[in-house]
C-alpha cells in the first residue's frame, strides 16, 4: 500500500467515528478523510480535508461503496456494529478498497451472542453458564428449573449497546425477558438466560490480521443512565481508561482467549481482520476474568479513552491488519489516563424527541482547552451556526491527566461550561468513580 498519500474512508456517524477521524488525521500519511455518515462536528472540527455525508446510514452497503470509490478512499475503517452485521466490509474488499473491519461472518461473534457463546465452549475459554430461547414460555420453563441466584438477559442481536437486563432472581428475570422481547423484538426474538458472574466489568481492545493478535488498550465503561449505577442500560454515558484493576496476569488471559477464539474463527474459513473487544468481568476473590461478550468494532465511548492514547501510527496500524504483518508490528500507548463523559439529551435512553432542534450553548469554550477534547455525536450545526441536538448522546467531552482524578477533574471542568436550552442537558457525574477509589482509599 502506498504511505505517500492516502485517504481514509470511515463507517461511522457518532463519537466513534468522531474520534477515529481524528486519531486517523494525526498520521503523516492522511491526506484526506471521507466519514460515511459522520456528523457536522467532524466537518467542523477537521483539521485536513474531510467529507461527510449525514443523512445516509452506515448500513447502505452500496451507497458506501459508491461513494468511497468516488471520493478516492484508499483505506476503509469499518467501525459500527450494524455496518458489520449487514456485511459493508465485505463488499468494500470485493470492491478492491483495503479495508479494517472484519468479514460479516466473523463479526457474528457480536451479531449473535448464541453463536459468540457456542465459539466460546469450542475455545474452551472462561464464560457464564448460559441457555437459549426465542418464546418467553421456554425462558419461563428454563428459569423454574434453576436456583435462585441473579440472570443476565441478553437479546441474540444487536440492541445499541442496550440488549443486556441484569435479574437478581428467577421472578424478575421472567418480568425482564418480556420487557426485552417487546423493547426490542427483532434483536430479543433469539434470548439467551445467562448465570449472573460477579466482579467488575471492563473491555479490552484488540486488532487482528486474521491469524495474529494485538492488544491495544483497556477501559471501563459506565452503562447504566445514572449515578452510582442506576437507572437503565443506555450505549455508555462515559468511560475511564486505564482501568487499574487490570493486571499483566488479566490481560494475559484475556489475550490467550482472544488468540483461541481468532484461530478458531480461521479454521472456519472466516478470518477476523479488525478491531475487536473482549468485555469482561474481573473476579477479585479468584483472581480470574470470565468473558462476558465479544464485540466485532471499537466500543463507544471506550474509543475516545483508547485510541488517543496511542503513540503507533493509527494509519500504520491498519497497514499492518491489512497487510497481515501484525505479528512484526508494535503497539505502543502513553501513560496518560483518559475520562470520557458523555453528554445526553434529557430523556435518553428513552424518548428525547422534545430536545431535538434546542440549541447547545458552551461548546466553543471547551474547543482548545489544554487537556481536554471534545468529539460530536448527535449534533447539528443550522444555517447560522449554532449547535442544536440531535440526538441521544449528544458529545463526548475527554479529560486527560496523569491519573485518574486529574482527568476527571478536567473533563467536568469542560463539562460545566455546556448547556442546553430548557435545562435539557443530562451526564453522569461519577465516570471513573471505581479508580478513584482506589486511588484515595487504596493506595495505587
Amino acid at each position: 500500500m502506498n504511505l505517500e498519500r492516502n485517504i481514509v474512508g470511515i463507517v461511522d456517524a457518532g463519537g466513534r467515528g468522531a474520534t477515529l477521524h481524528r486519531v486517523y488525521e494525526k498520521s503523516p500519511h492522511v491526506d484526506g478523510l471521507v466519514v460515511f455518515p459522520g456528523n457536522d462536528m467532524i466537518k467542523k472540527m477537521a483539521v485536513k480535508p474531510t467529507e461527510v455525508f449525514t443523512g445516509d446510514k452506515t448500513t447502505d452497503a452500496e451507497q458506501i461503496v459508491e461513494t468511497f470509490l468516488k471520493e478516492g478512499v484508499t483505506l476503509a475503517d469499518v467501525a459500527q456494529d450494524n455496518a458489520v452485521e449487514v456485511g459493508v466490509a465485505d463488499r468494500l474488499r470485493e470492491a478492491g478498497i483495503p479495508t479494517v473491519g472484519p468479514f460479516r461472518e466473523a463479526g457474528k461473534i457480536e451479531w449473535s451472542k448464541s453463536y459468540a457463546r457456542r465459539l466460546g465452549e469450542k475455545a474452551e475459554i472462561r464464560q457464564p453458564g448460559y441457555s437459549v430461547h426465542t418464546s418467553i414460555v421456554s425462558g419461563e420453563e428454563y428459569l423454574d428449573s434453576r436456583g435462585e441466584g441473579g440472570f443476565a438477559i441478553k437479546a441474540d442481536g444487536l440492541a445499541e449497546g442496550k440488549g443486556v437486563k441484569i435479574a437478581r432472581d428467577r421472578q424478575e428475570a421472567k418480568k425482564l425477558i418480556r420487557e426485552l422481547k417487546e423493547q426490542f423484538p427483532k434483536a430479543a426474538e433469539t434470548f439467551l438466560i445467562e448465570e449472573l458472574v460477579n466482579g467488575e466489568e471492563f473491555s479490552t481492545f484488540f486488532v487482528s490480521d486474521g491469524e495474529n493478535v494485538k492488544i491495544v488498550g483497556h477501559a471501563q465503561d459506565h452503562k447504566r443512565e445514572r449515578d452510582n449505577d442506576e437507572g437503565e442500560n443506555t450505549g455508555g454515558m462515559g468511560c475511564s481508561s486505564p482501568p487499574l484493576l487490570m493486571t499483566e496476569g488479566i490481560e494475559r488471559d484475556v489475550l490467550e482467549d482472544t488468540e483461541k477464539i481468532v484461530r478458531i474463527l480461521a479454521s472456519e474459513g472466516n478470518p477476523y481482520k479488525g478491531v475487536g473487544y473482549y468485555g469482561g468481568m474481573y473476579d477479585k476473590m479468584l483472581n480470574i476474568a470470565n468473558n462476558i461478550e465479544f464485540n466485532s468494532r471499537w466500543g463507544d465511548p471506550e474509543v475516545q479513552v483508547v485510541a488517543p492514547g496511542l503513540t503507533t501510527d493509527m494509519y500504520e496500524l491498519a497497514v499492518a491488519i491489512v497487510e497481515k504483518h501484525l505479528a512484526q508490528f508494535e503497539v505502543t500507548s502513553d501513560t496518560l489516563a483518559r475520562v470520557s463523559v458523555a453528554g445526553a439529551s434529557r430523556g435518553y435512553p428513552r424518548s428525547y424527541e422534545a430536545v431535538k432542534g434546542k440549541e447547545i450553548f458552551g461548546l466553543e469554550d471547551i474547543i482548545g482547552m489544554k487537556g481536554v477534547e471534545l468529539y460530536g455525536a448527535g449534533i447539528k450545526i443550522d444555517e447560522n451556526g449554532k449547535y442544536r441536538a440531535n440526538g441521544g448522546r449528544l458529545f463526548y467531552i475527554v479529560g486527560e491527566g496523569k491519573n485518574v482524578i486529574e482527568a476527571r477533574e478536567k473533563a467536568y471542568c469542560a463539562m460545566a461550561k455546556v448547556h442546553v436550552d430548557g435545562n435539557n442537558l443530562i451526564y453522569r457525574t461519577d465516570i471513573g468513580w471505581r479508580d478513584v477509589q482506589r486511588l484515595r482509599e487504596e493506595g495505587y
